[in-house]
C-alpha cells in the first residue's frame, strides 16, 4: 500500500512539471524546458519532501521491527512449570536461568544449596529449589510433592557424569555406581512425572547427555555406556507417547566451558603431560569452530526444545559440538 501511494505521489509531479513546461526551438534542437512558475515549485518541492520523508521513515521502522522480532522471539513458556535437574551450574543452572528469564516457573534440584539460593534470590516468585541427591527416591518424593496437583509442563534430566578410566581399567563396582548416577535414577523419575504429562496431552522432555552418544570419547568409557542407555530409554519413550503431545528428545553436548569438562581436561593433561591450561587448548583447536560451547549457547537451545513451538520435534539427539562429530548425521 505504501508503494502505491508514492508512486501516485511521483506521477503528480511528473503531471505537474508537464503542465507547466514549454517547448523551445533552437537551431533545429528540440529542448525541454521546465518553467515553472511560483506555486508550482512549492508544491514540487513539498510533495518531494514528503515522499522523501516517508519512505525514510517507513524503511527505519521496517528494519528495527525486523531486529525487534529477531531478538525478542516469544517462546511461550510464561507461566508453565518445569522440574530443572542439577541446576546449581553448568548446563542445568544455564537451562534453568533461560527459562525464568522467558516467565516460567523452575523447580530447581541440586546438591548445592547455596548456588540454589544465588537463583532463588534473583528469581523469587518463579522458582522452588530442593536440596538433596537426584539418586535418593526421598528427593524425588520431595519433588512429587512440591508439584502437588498443579501442572507440570516440562523436565530437564541433566546432571554430573561418571569418572574418566578405560575400558579395562574400570571395576564392578564402578559400573554399578555409573549406572546409579547416569541412568537409575533418570528411569525413576520419569515413570514418576511423564504420567503426569501425558494425562494433560502436553508436555516436554529434555535429557542433556553428552557426544559421546554418537561419537564415545577417549577414556570415558563409563559416560560412553551408560549414557546410550539413556538415549535408547528416551527414544523408545519418545515413539510410545507421541501422540499424546508429549515429546521427549536428547541433546549431545560436546566441550563446553563448564565444570563438567573438568574431569576430562584433567584426563587429557594427564595423559599428554600438559598443564590444565594447555589441555584446554588442546581441546579448542580440535573443535571446528576453534572454541569451547558455551552453557548460555546450550540453554537456548533447550529452551526452544521445551516450548510450544517444537511440538513436531520428538526422539532426536541433537548434538551441540561446534562441528566436532565427525558423522554425517552427527
Amino acid at each position: 500500500m505504501g508503494t502505491a501511494l508514492y508512486i501516485t505521489i511521483f506521477l503528480l509531479i511528473i503531471t505537474e512539471i508537464k503542465r507547466n513546461s514549454i517547448l523551445l526551438e533552437y537551431d533545429d534542437n528540440v529542448y525541454l524546458h521546465l518553467l515553472l512558475d511560483g506555486v508550482s515549485v512549492v508544491r514540487c518541492c513539498l510533495t518531494a519532501y514528503f515522499l522523501i520523508s516517508q519512505f525514510v521513515e517507513s524503511f527505519i521502522l521496517s528494519v528495527t521491527t525486523s531486529k525487534h522480532k529477531l531478538t525478542d522471539m516469544d517462546l511461550e513458556l510464561a507461566n508453565q512449570r518445569f522440574v530443572v535437574c542439577g541446576a546449581s551450574g553448568g548446563f542445568g543452572r544455564a537451562i534453568a536461568e533461560q527459562l525464568l528469564e522467558e516467565g516460567a516457573k523452575v523447580i530447581a534440584i541440586a546438591r548445592r544449596q547455596s548456588k540454589l539460593n544465588e537463583l532463588a534470590r534473583k528469581y523469587p516468585q518463579t522458582m522452588d529449589c530442593i536440596t538433596g541427591d537426584l539418586q535418593k527416591a526421598t528427593v524425588h518424593n520431595q519433588i512429587e510433592h512440591m508439584i502437588g496437583s498443579n501442572p507440570l509442563h516440562g523436565i530437564v534430566f541433566n546432571a554430573g557424569g561418571p569418572p574418566t578410566g578405560s575400558a579395562l581399567s574400570t571395576t564392578m563396582k564402578q559400573w554399578d555406581k555409573a549406572y546409579h548416577l547416569v541412568l537409575r535414577w533418570k528411569i525413576d523419575l520419569a515413570l514418576r512425572l511423564v504420567p503426569r504429562l501425558v494425562s494433560r496431552k502436553y508436555g516436554r522432555v529434555l535429557f542433556i547427555e553428552s557426544q559421546s552418544v554418537k561419537q564415545p570419547v577417549e577414556d570415558l568409557v563409563l559416560s560412553n555406556a551408560m549414557r546410550m542407555a539413556v538415549v535408547g530409554f528416551a527414544k523408545t519413550l519418545s515413539h510410545e507417547i507421541a501422540s499424546s503431545g508429549v515429546t521427549v528428545n536428547i541433546i549431545a553436548p560436546g566441550s563446553h566451558d563448564s565444570p563438567a569438562i573438568e574431569r576430562v581436561v584433567k584426563s587429557i593433561a594427564e595423559r599428554n603431560k600438559q598443564s590444565i591450561s594447555e589441555a584446554k587448548e588442546t581441546i579448542s583447536k580440535a573443535i571446528p569452530v576453534g572454541r569451547m560451547g558455551k552453557p548460555e549457547e546450550l540453554a537456548s537451545l533447550a529452551a526452544w526444545i521445551l516450548s510450544p513451538h517444537a511440538g513436531f520435534v520428538t526422539g532426536q539427539t541433537i548434538s551441540h559440538d561446534g562441528g566436532n562429530i565427525n558423522f554425517v548425521f552427527g
